[in-house]
């Protein structure tokens, strides 16, 4: 087994996470530049704009800053104030994969017709995951990365603060797992008939739920691990990037979803509504 906190072998993780961090932000950028016509018809008023909307635009374009930060990061050849860098890169990242829960949840309050058991208990648990994301942020007790400038490297990340960001990434896949289990709930026990459009949330919601939780098991696992401080964090942003683009995907969908006959859900909450065939 390596030794990974070895120069050589730090060398090799801080070569592999840039070109990792370089193709992610091809796939994500490539991902809102192909959708953009989504976007564009909010932006000049074609279509209304309703105020779920406020977490698909912030946790889709939170990321592009997030990445864009990241790269910077990477590939910035004067010297500049890292720590900062890295702190917002983590603040705003961890925002992303909170605002694609809350995206999420948003769908199962749909579904159950904004039943007040049901949505104060979310609103707790949506409370609590951000307590935990806003952990982060920039006070000397807070920090959970460090970083500096190396003469010759660039910003390099000397130490992780694990328990928190595993933390926060477990409290995500529990959160997840609730939001599945109660859209379950309702179509298991409908009462009245289900319709196509309850079909696809349940549908949509099961394939976020999945990617979004093996990506943050992936991510957790590995800070659990705790092989080196890049290591350590390498598989936070492809977590954020496949919780992001599958939940934007979905309410995408949900937008663009068209019936052949009423349907009873208060879908005018989320996005825009029905279009009647």
């Amino acid at each position: 087994m390596p030794d990974w906190n070895s120069p050589a072998e730090l060398a090799l993780e801080a070569s592999a996470f840039a070109k990792l961090m370089h193709a992610l932000a091809g796939l994500y950028f490539w991902e809102v530049a192909t959708s953009f016509s989504f976007d564009w018809q909010f932006i000049t008023g074609k279509k209304k704009f309703h105020w779920p909307l406020i977490f698909y635009f912030l946790g889709r374009y939170l990321l592009v800053f997030a990445m864009i930060g990241i790269l910077t990061a990477l590939d910035v050849t004067i010297e500049v104030n890292c720590q900062a860098l890295y702190t917002f890169n983590q603040l705003v990242g961890q925002a992303t994969i909170g605002l694609a829960s809350i995206n999420l949840a948003i769908r199962t309050m749909i579904l159950w017709a904004q039943n007040l058991y049901i949505v104060v208990p979310l609103v707790l648990v949506i409370l609590g995951h951000w307590s935990l994301i806003l952990q982060g942020k920039p006070a000397p007790t807070c920090v959970l990365l460090k970083a500096e400038w190396v003469p010759g490297q660039g910003c390099v990340i000397t130490k992780t603060n694990n328990t928190i960001l595993a933390a926060t990434f477990i409290y995500t896949m529990c959160f997840d797992l609730i939001v599945l289990v109660l859209t379950a709930a309702k179509l298991a026990f409908p009462r009245d008939q289900r319709s196509q459009l309850m079909n696809m949330l349940f549908r949509d919601g099961l394939i976020y739920f999945v990617i979004a939780f093996l990506s943050n098991l992936l991510a957790t696992t590995f800070m659990e691990l705790n092989l080196s401080a890049v290591m350590s964090i390498i598989f936070n942003v492809p977590s954020a990037i496949a919780s992001t683009i599958v939940a934007c995907r979905a309410v995408r969908r949900l937008s663009g979803w068209s019936s052949p006959g009423p349907e009873i859900l208060y879908v005018c909450l989320w996005l825009s509504p029905l279009r009647q065939r």
